[in-house]
């Protein structure tokens, strides 16, 4: 009994801890007690993990009465189960180096208290939609991160890029939150309850599964509805490594973990996943490849990596797209981190082209972007290996569309190509930024989180592989060429990005342009631009042509001066002077009156 309460009682004791600082919001060290409380709540979060490893997992379960909406029930419910216990403490610990982090980077930031007490919030809010017992207490959760995400975007709101960006990402986010509540909705009118065990009992419909799937889509940027977190890097570079690279935007493949056992036994959805994800790991990793921003670069990346976690889900394997969302925390935040290192440095320069030459300058910053990149791209024995490996030999031992496999195979590939383009660019070769800047990365707000981001991309595969229970079979077996696949593309997209960062690293004559011949944000273009100008001119004419034509030409003005002229004509007709009228009028009103006077 003791054993099954310590998960609830730590989890309940960091949720209290991370509250503490904000009951004194105006403190003047509000930002140092912010990364006090972020670390203990880490430390004791650990506790749940290390009982979990060494008595195996246990689900913990806690409901408390809220209110009722007719026969329904709807309780306060905590579930810490093995991937609440495991991601709780990632969680915690990317947060402490990022708010730890935050402390150099926002220095000077006037109001440095309310960006800390934002991202604290945020935390809170994360920490509920992985604990969540049922689907109300995970959709707080989730419109918690949501609207986190906007304040923070729009951290910059004088820039109109950056309260563009805001708004985008809200608009996005408000597709999929159509597609929540539309299940959240339909649970309550066909099953009376919102509890997810109970729920997972139930069959359930098609389209109550594709609507979760599409809220999963919008938050976890999926293809269709991405463009957002590439414009989210319009917010400081902190928030693009907490929340745009390993909390928030994983929020919708943990929705999708989280009703897994909805979704295994319905091969629509099974399939919309695979394939939805499969085009969006190679969309996005195809868009990274002709960025030339570092941010948006690392941002397409994380959508790209979001997509290769659906296709997990659409394999049916659940455990290893939770595998590669506690690897992909450690070494994207730290990517991210770097790169707000550089751009500090640098005067705020983020565009590749102007950097290079930079590991004598900041020895320690490229050293751990070179890790962070090797990691990614499923450099054996590093973080990302363990678990990309595992998907990549999942999708090529399982029965699926063929043009899926194709899809995130190229995209494996295209991953080394632009990881080496950031390395290239930024760190080797000769510098190409203002001689003017000072460079120094000597601080240990700066050194202390990336090195300890840097301990967990080398070493976090390897312990959580050990700790992950397989949902479903494995396949321990099977044939060489299909078990080296991943590092073979790899090592092939590695030398080809050798050979084109060395072409490319001169001026492209102007004849043939790479970003611009091949640019790949035509999407957003035609999404932002071409269909909302098309449905505005067309409305425009419409009412134009239509409705002034109607209004002014027929019933309105002219059309009364046209209904007014066949009697003025008449009139003037009579008015002439002329005898035969005269006499015409004589005659014919004389009929009339004998014709009355007989009558009458």
């Amino acid at each position: 009994m003791n054993l099954l309460m310590a998960p609830l009682s730590s989890y309940i004791l960091s949720m209290l801890i991370l509250i503490i600082p904000l009951l004194d919001p105006n403190s003047n060290n509000f930002h140092h007690k912010t990364k006090t409380a972020v670390k203990t709540a880490f430390f004791i979060s650990t506790i749940p993990l290390l009982l979990m490893i060494n008595e195996t997992a246990e689900t913990v379960s806690i409901s408390w009465k809220w209110f009722n909406i007719l026969s329904t029930p709807i309780s306060i419910t905590i579930q810490l189960d093995h991937y609440s216990i495991i991601f709780i403490p990632i969680a915690l610990m990317v947060t402490w180096s990022i708010v730890e982090y935050s402390l150099w980077y926002m220095h000077s930031d006037i109001k440095i208290q309310l960006f800390f007490k934002y991202l604290l919030i945020f935390l809170l809010a994360m920490m509920l939609l992985v604990s969540a017992g049922n689907f109300l207490m995970l959709f707080i959760g989730w419109e918690g991160v949501g609207i986190m995400s906007y304040l923070l975007i729009g951290w910059y709101f004088t820039r109109s890029n950056a309260g563009a960006a805001a708004l985008q990402a809200v608009l996005y986010n408000r597709i999929g939150d159509i597609g929540f509540l539309f299940a959240l909705f339909w649970l309550i009118s066909s099953f009376d309850s919102i509890d997810l065990n109970f729920i997972f009992s139930m069959n359930h419909s098609t389209p109550l599964l594709l609507a979760f799937i599409i809220a999963a889509a919008s938050k976890s940027a999926q293809f269709g509805l991405h463009p957002w977190l590439a414009s989210a890097m319009e917010g400081p570079t902190p928030v693009s490594a907490l929340l745009h690279s390993s909390t928030m935007v994983v929020a919708g493949v943990f929705l999708l973990i989280r009703i897994h056992p909805m979704i295994e036994s319905n091969q629509t959805a099974l399939t919309t996943c695979l394939c939805l994800g499969a085009i969006s790991t190679a969309f996005a990793a195809t868009c990274a490849l002709t960025q030339n921003d570092i941010k948006k670069i690392i941002a397409y990346s994380t959508s790209s990596q979001l997509g290769l976690m659906v296709v997990a889900i659409g394999l049916n394997m659940p455990h290893l797209a939770f595998f590669h969302i506690c690897t992909h925390a450690f070494f994207k935040a730290m990517l991210f981190l770097c790169s707000g290192s550089i751009i500090h440095n640098l005067n705020d320069e983020q565009d590749i082209r102007k950097m290079g030459g930079l590991q004598k300058t900041l020895p320690f910053t490229t050293s751990c972007v070179s890790v962070g990149s090797l990691a990614l791209m499923g450099t054996p024995y590093l973080a990302g290996f363990f678990s990309k490996d595992a998907i990549i030999e999942a999708i090529n031992t399982s029965n699926v569309n063929a043009w899926a496999l194709a899809l995130t195979i190229i995209a494996t590939s295209f991953t080394a190509v632009y990881s080496l383009r950031i390395i290239y660019f930024a760190s080797m070769m000769h510098p190409r930024f203002s001689t003017m800047v000072t460079i120094n990365e000597n601080n240990p707000t700066i050194i202390n989180p990336i090195k300890r981001l840097a301990f967990g991309s080398v070493i976090a595969g390897l312990i959580i592989n050990q700790i992950i229970v397989p949902t479903s079979p494995t396949i321990m077996t099977m044939p060489h060429h299909l078990k080296l696949a991943a590092l073979m593309v790899s090592i092939l997209g590695f030398i080809i990005a050798m050979d084109l960062a060395s072409i490319s690293w001169t001026k492209y004559p102007k004849k043939f342009n790479l970003s611009k011949s091949i640019n790949t944000s035509f999407y957003p273009i035609m999404l932002h631009r071409l269909i909302p100008s098309s449905a505005l001119n067309f409305s425009l004419r419409t009412s134009s042509h239509l409705i002034d034509t109607l209004w002014l030409e027929k019933i309105g003005p002219k059309g009364l001066a046209e209904l007014q002229l066949p009697p003025i004509t008449k009139s003037q007709e009579v008015q002439q002077g002329l005898i035969k009228v005269w006499v015409s009028i004589f005659v014919f009103s004389t009929l009339i009156g004998v014709i009355i006077g007989q009558l009458v």
